[in-house]
């Protein structure tokens, strides 16, 4: 008999199983929504299998670099996932495209910026470029946020449709209404507005400004600068925020441009 045959089949599962990459997903989607490193034991307990049937899963994904054991002890996830992800051709011609434009964008205005797209639930940087000043505050690529906890997702939220609003809302598990309301009634300001001007909610002394990067009228990314305030002379905020829609808009029409090409 053959690894979990003894289960009643539901009529909503898939027509055909793999029990043993459905516990290596598991693992990687465990490792990639927690907060800190985890065991084998903490990964066995939360999965509600035993460290003997997850053993060898973790060591192959260890051994392919998917996952890593953190200097404190416990696994994380690698960049390999993201990586990969990072190859596909929309993704790499929205990169290839934007990266140069942000480069001056860092070099015009004196503070970092960064790209962020959907990631399941979350808003994930893939693409940063530091502070062209001695002192600046940027984010690591692949730093996520969950949707409800990010300014720079309002933004994206704000300008896709409802059908994909609905999914994104679908992906983020035990989702708290009443901040869904406030989310989705400030993402209708956001829209209304063209770009988003608002505090970090991490990080003192912050203010994201935000700006949707479109291929066509939906959101393909959106463009953040973390800006930060200093003493010396510096670039007025609402000055970079010109620069910044202008910047995140000549990205949208090269992409535009690049999605008719033959």
């Amino acid at each position: 008999m053959r690894e979990d045959d003894d289960l009643p089949a539901l009529a909503d599962e898939p027509k055909y199983r793999a029990p043993a990459l459905e516990k290596g997903l598991d693992i990687l989607e465990l490792l990639a929504r927690s907060p800190k490193p985890l065991t084998a034991a903490a990964i066995s307990e939360r999965l509600r299998r035993s460290t003997s049937e997850l053993f060898r899963m973790i060591q192959v994904l260890e051994y392919r670099g998917f996952i890593r054991q953190a200097p404190g002890g416990g696994f994380i996830p690698t960049e390999k996932l993201f990586a990969l992800g990072m190859e596909q051709p929309p993704v790499k011609s929205l990169l290839e495209t934007a990266l140069p434009l942000m480069r001056d964008l860092a070099r015009r205005t004196g503070q970092s910026c960064h790209m962020t797209m959907r990631s399941g639930g979350d808003i994930v940087v893939v693409a940063r470029i530091e502070s062209s000043e001695q002192l600046g505050f940027s984010v690591r690529i692949g730093h996520r946020r969950p949707m409800l906890e990010s300014n720079s997702a309002v933004v994206h939220f704000a300008f896709i449709d409802e059908v994909d609003r609905t999914r994104w809302i679908a992906q983020t598990p035990d989702i708290d209404q009443d901040k869904l309301a406030d989310f989705r009634a400030r993402a209708e300001r956001v829209r209304a507005r063209g770009f988003e001007k608002a505090k970090s909610g991490y990080t003192l002394g912050i203010t994201d400004l935000a700006a949707p990067i479109l291929r066509g009228t939906s959101a393909a990314a959106v463009l953040t600068v973390p800006f930060l305030q200093t003493i010396a002379d510096q670039m007025p905020m609402d000055d970079v925020v010109k620069h910044l829609r202008a910047v995140a808009a000549e990205i949208s029409a090269a992409l535009l441009l690049a999605d008719h090409r033959v």
